[in-house]
């Protein structure tokens, strides 16, 4: 199976639990009661509250996403047929995510430590100031569960969790969507009843 086959897989299994499952926690912490929230169609007043108080959150700060962008990239790179994870909207999705679902803080900031630290032993630079050839160094050690050095996994814990972040980011994006080819439920067009049906019952349309 092709990377961006299994990355599909991946990114539609696990849709329901990134996107359709709000944390309560970040409910409960709402302050917006004399701020007017716009509701998007469809959104009850509680789910915009929430949406709009998690978008002025700021956890990850501009290091920390320039890493995911250049990580979320190397995990689906730009190809004949769509863009990169990051032009797809990747990174803001990834960003928003963690503050969503607050048990991915420690993971995701960790990890990105680790990261910078691990390039930091190998080449004496943070991770998003290496080389591509380098950076591919670092990730073939940790994106192979199984495989892994033992003194790694704590890598590789990282990398799990970003791959299943930028693959449903990705795949839940227009441009994902786009790629799947899906194209969901649409109409077709009605012209109306042929001109032989009504014409065998004796009606038209210009009586």
């Amino acid at each position: 199976m092709k990377r961006r086959d299994y990355l599909k897989n991946m990114g539609l299994s696990s849709l329901g639990l990134a996107v359709f499952n709000p944390d309560e926690k970040a409910i409960e912490n709402l302050n917006l009661g004399k701020v007017p929230v716009k509701r998007p169609n469809g959104r009850t007043q509680d789910e915009a509250e929430q949406e709009a108080a998690l978008k002025a959150e700021v956890f990850l700060n501009a290091h920390e996403l320039a890493t995911i962008t250049v990580l979320s990239d190397i995990i689906i790179p730009a190809d004949k047929k769509s863009g990169s994870a990051s032009q797809s909207g990747v990174t803001a999705f990834i960003e928003f995510i963690v503050k969503d679902k607050t048990e991915f803080k420690t993971p995701m900031r960790g990890g990105l430590r680790w990261l910078d630290v691990e390039s930091n032993k190998r080449f004496s630079k943070n991770f998003i100031d290496i080389t591509p050839k380098q950076r591919i160094n670092i990730v073939d050690d940790i994106a192979y569960p199984g495989k892994t050095p033992k003194h790694l996994t704590q890598g590789e814990s990282f990398f799990t969790l970003m791959r299943n972040l930028t693959a449903t980011g990705f795949y839940t994006s227009k441009m994902g969507i786009e790629d799947l080819e899906y194209k969901g439920n649409t109409p077709n067009q009605w012209n109306g009843v042929p001109d032989e049906v009504l014409k065998q019952y004796g009606l038209s349309y210009d009586a």
